[in-house]
Parts: structure tokens; C-alpha cells; sequence
């Protein structure tokens, strides 16, 4: 391979990477985040209120755990090592002593629970109307 290819090929290699990195990590606006979000296989869902509150109706967050109703408020939180998430902080009870718990982005239209940040979702419900 000639030196003027291998620098091409570099480039190509280079500007794929940029691409496909762009594509996966776009960011989440959180005006954008309020919402009704359903799992149609599990009933679950969750509504995300322009006000910060949220109310879920039979969700599981951890895909073993039985269906559960639980309410509070949630904050947007970037830019954090594990990536940006929904943290919501829980109102009296509903999962028993859990006080909150991480909803991440998945998309432009879909929120997950993950019981493993670096795993796989354990629920993702999509978007199913605004507020």
C-alpha cells in the first residue's frame, strides 16, 4: 500500500467513525422529554409532565420485580459518566423503600429502564403522545 492511500484510507476510516459517533450520540433536549410513554407487551406507562412531575401506571424497572404505580418528580440530568438519564425521584412508596431510580433517553421517542446501567434496557416504552 502506497503511502497516499494508507493517509486516504486514514481519512476515510476517520470521517465514518465522526459519522456513525454523531448519529449514536446526539443529544437529549429535555423540553423535548414530557410525554406519555407506553410498553404495548406490558400495559406499562409512564407520563413525564412539563412541570417535573411524573406518574407511572404498571412498570417494572427491573424486568423480575412485578408491576408496580408509583409517582413523584423528575430532573434531567446530562452530561454524567453513565450518560444523560431521567433521574425520579419516588413519593411515598410504590417500590418500597427505592427513593429513585434512572429512565434513560433511547432515541428521539422512547425512554428505558436498564437494572444494569451498562446493560441492556429491561423496559423501553415509546412515545406515544405530548402532553
Amino acid at each position: 500500500m502506497s503511502k497516499g492511500t494508507g493517509g486516504r484510507w486514514l481519512a476515510a476510516v476517520l470521517a465514518a467513525s465522526a459519522v456513525l459517533a454523531s448519529g449514536c450520540a446526539g443529544s437529549v433536549d429535555a423540553d423535548a422529554l414530557p410525554g406519555v410513554y407506553r410498553d404495548d407487551e406490558t400495559g406499562g406507562e409512564i407520563r413525564l409532565d412539563p412541570d417535573g412531575s411524573f406518574s407511572a401506571t404498571d412498570v417494572s424497572i427491573d424486568g423480575v420485580s412485578g408491576p408496580a404505580d408509583f409517582h413523584g418528580s423528575w430532573d434531567f440530568l446530562d452530561d454524567r459518566a453513565a450518560g444523560d438519564f431521567v433521574y425520579l425521584a419516588i413519593e411515598d412508596g410504590g417500590l418500597g423503600r427505592i427513593g429513585g431510580v434512572q429512565l434513560y433517553p433511547h432515541g428521539r421517542e422512547a425512554v428505558a429502564f436498564r437494572a444494569d446501567p451498562d446493560g441492556p434496557p429491561s423496559l423501553v416504552l415509546t412515545r406515544t403522545a405530548a402532553p
